[in-house]
């Protein structure tokens, strides 16, 4: 059984930063964040291949950087000029098929999620 915990979320103002965690009892091929704010559809924000490569939301690029730990099994999601439409839960989530990374539907693992709000 694959275990994710997210941490990190909490209330900023707008221009402020964050830093999501997400501790793994394992990865896989693919590690991503996601978020979905009310009323609105999940949506990926960044992914993370083992190999290292990234991929940004046009949303979010230039603003967050994910990385992770492979000796920690952390993922981590390092948010600045944060602005009230990144208000959200965010989600870390690992799929096993690297070919799926930019697939939320195909993610197999997914943690309970972390709050951030921006105001």
């Amino acid at each position: 059984h694959v275990q994710l915990v997210e941490s990190g979320g909490g209330s900023v103002r707008a221009g402020g930063s964050l830093t999501l965690y997400c501790a793994a009892s394992r990865f896989f091929a693919c590690m991503g964040w996601f978020r979905q704010a009310p009323g609105k559809e999940r949506e990926g924000v960044a992914n993370i291949l083992s190999a290292g490569s990234t991929t940004y939301a046009d949303s979010v690029k230039g603003r967050f950087t994910i990385s992770k730990d492979n000796a920690e099994n952390t993922l981590h999601l390092q948010m600045n000029s944060l602005k009230p439409e990144d208000t959200a839960m965010y989600y870390c989530a690992t799929v096993v098929a690297w070919q799926a990374c930019a697939i939320a539907r195909q993610y197999n693992y997914w943690g309970q999620g972390t709050q951030v709000t921006v105001s």
